[in-house]
């Protein structure tokens, strides 16, 4: 039997041009959330809240007390407080499965670095029971990693401060010692839940680059949780702000911080203190925010927000843009670039 044949087309005369090689689109998300919910007795205080972090990026959630930031951070770990129910999806590479990444692929930077040390055990003794929990390494191998972390992250005379107790650290010390914890299985994302709050500004620097340099070399994402637009500013990638438990705005850091979008980011940022001689009082936003389980009609932020107008109070806004640029609002155009506009002295223009 003859093989087939294949008639080839005819050629027209014109010389075959290649084709254009594709363009490599953005890296699959690391992290991919998508509606996130979580309650306690029904009431929710994070409600539909959806982000992606890339790997190796710095993502920065940003907002006021209440807003939810620190709940969806422990969400991410699966170390929601007993009482918490969810609903949503968190896909971490691929995976529903946060337990078993707990450590490995995902790990944290708590806010306290007490809650995180045993008061009873050296710190070297801690790192070296992590090592051992995520390798299979003998004792003196797994204390020598432990000593080596101390010294990565700064710890002067690693080897003998090992041997020391937490409340032998200074503030700034234990600090790069959690972080120090939080890399040793290697995660491809750290999540940092207000790590600098209670560092003076020079140790809150100091940790802030240690952190950085560590995520750094380990090719790690960052969620960093903080209140501090200034660290959003010199270390985030792209910044989300939530308010009332939800997405308020999100975008490239520089983009959101200097051309904001949504009121509230505006309010924010004239809340902050600016160089030069002061001739007003500091604009603050008015009001307070809203109590979960009590929120107004329409847009949570309507009832502090110079722009409500009726549709704003009737109808809640979801998050859309272009250009990589999200906000929640109904009057996005008319957001003006001085933030300090629309607050003048803690009231509304």
């Amino acid at each position: 039997m003859p093989e087939p044949t294949t008639q080839r087309p005819e050629r027209s005369g014109r010389p075959e041009r290649p084709g254009r090689p594709e363009r490599p689109g953005p890296p699959a998300p690391l992290l991919s959330v998508r509606d996130l919910r979580i309650s306690f007795g029904g009431t929710e205080v994070v409600r539909g809240l959806s982000f992606d972090v890339r790997p190796r990026e710095v993502l920065a959630l940003v907002g006021e007390s209440g807003a939810g930031k620190s709940l969806t951070a422990r969400a991410l770990l699966g170390m929601l407080p007993r009482g918490a129910a969810t609903a949503g999806e968190i896909r971490l590479d691929g995976s529903t499965d946060l337990a078993a990444a707990r450590g490995r692929r995902i790990a944290l930077v708590p806010q306290d670095a007490l809650s995180a040390l045993s008061p009873v055990h050296p710190v070297g003794d801690q790192l070296a029971a992590v090592v051992r929990s995520l390798h299979r390494v003998s004792r003196s191998e797994a204390r020598a990693r432990a000593v080596a972390a101390l010294d990565r992250v700064g710890i002067p005379d690693a080897a003998r401060r090992a041997r020391a107790y937490p409340h032998e650290y200074s503030g700034g010390m234990r600090q790069r010692a959690v972080i120090a914890m939080a890399m040793l299985g290697a995660p491809g994302l750290v999540v940092a839940d207000e790590p600098t709050t209670a560092l003076d500004a020079g140790r809150r620097a100091q940790v802030l680059r240690v952190l950085a340099e560590q995520r750094e070399a380990a090719g790690a994402a960052l969620l960093l949780v903080t209140h501090d637009l200034d660290v959003v500013r010199e270390h985030a990638d792209r910044v989300l702000v939530m308010y009332a438990g939800r997405a308020s705005e999100l975008g490239p850091a520089k983009a959101v911080l200097d051309r904001p979008r949504a009121p509230y980011t505006a309010g924010l940022l004239a809340s902050l203190p600016q160089d030069g001689p002061r001739r007003r009082r500091l604009p603050t936003l008015p009001g307070t925010p809203p109590v979960p389980g009590a929120l107004p009609p329409g847009c949570a932020f309507a009832p502090r927000c110079p722009l409500a107008a009726d549709l704003c109070r009737t109808e809640e806004p979801e998050p859309r843009g272009t250009d990589g640029r999200l906000a929640a609002c109904h009057r996005t155009d008319e957001v003006p670039a001085d933030p300090a506009t629309l607050f003048r002295e803690g009231r509304p223009a």
